[in-house]
């Protein structure tokens, strides 16, 4: 289990506090009506502030740079295909 500071901690409790309240907004302005996004934002705020915060698990952030590279290796694949169409004519 990822280990967070006492004061991240009290932060996030801060936060959830606020959403079971029902005074916590979003960037927008609009009310947070999701407990997931609730911790979100504290795990986020708490990040800001400089408390220790663990990273993304690599699960999470390897499929993000994944999807990165298929999409430029389809967009290669296209343009080879252009240029083998054009190099027989």
């Amino acid at each position: 289990m990822a280990k967070y500071s006492k004061k991240a901690q009290e932060k996030i409790g801060e936060v959830m506090s606020e959403f079971k309240k029902g005074k916590l907004k979003t960037s927008a302005g609009k009310k947070v009506t999701d407990r997931d996004q609730a911790i979100a934002i504290g795990i986020s705020e708490a990040d800001q502030a400089g408390y220790k915060v663990p990273e993304l698990p690599d699960k999470k952030r390897s499929s993000k740079q994944s999807d990165k590279k298929t999409t430029s290796k389809q967009s290669d694949k296209k343009t080879s295909s252009k240029q083998q169409k054009q190099s027989k004519k």
